[in-house]
């Protein structure tokens, strides 16, 4: 069960609640895997995409790989994700919801496998945001006088 990450959506943790998450693999070409081996790729801007009764992973950047020469791949095409007819159809019900959309977490390799964490998440609003930002500083101040260290003008 070794797992080496390519790439992770840090962002997507701070713009959205998450609710669930699902582990998929990906169909990828060989100039793909290529290219995720040596850790091109970014999942910015990215998100999944119900079409005709399966999911695509849309916007997601695989670099071309640079020995592949004419053989080489698109790298902003669609992608299409490997979840089970059941996982699909639950999937499908809860996007259908106002408001939850499916992102990519992470991109990574699990026993030579790409694979691609996914979540069905909620958007924030501008106040959730400020509000958690305002909990993690609370929660940094607390941890550094619990060191003893010094802050600003204490001690």
């Amino acid at each position: 069960m070794e797992e080496k990450i390519i790439c992770q959506n840090r962002k997507a943790r701070y713009e959205y609640h998450i609710i669930t998450t699902y582990e998929a693999g990906l169909v990828l070409k060989g100039s793909e895997v290529k290219s995720c081996r040596l850790g091109k790729a970014n999942l910015k801007d990215s998100h999944g995409r119900i079409k005709e009764g399966e999911i695509y992973l849309v916007n997601t950047h695989i670099s071309p790989y640079s020995y592949a020469h004419q053989l080489n791949h698109d790298p902003l095409r669609e992608r299409k994700l490997l979840l089970h007819k059941g996982e699909i159809k639950k999937l499908y019900g809860k996007i259908k919801e106002k408001g939850l959309t499916l992102i990519p977490l992470k991109l990574y390799f699990k026993n030579g496998k790409v694979k691609v964490e996914m979540a069905v998440a909620k958007g924030k609003k501008l106040h959730d945001k400020r509000e958690e930002i305002k909990r993690k500083d609370l929660a940094r101040e607390a941890e550094k006088d619990f060191r003893g260290k010094k802050i600003k003008g204490r001690w």
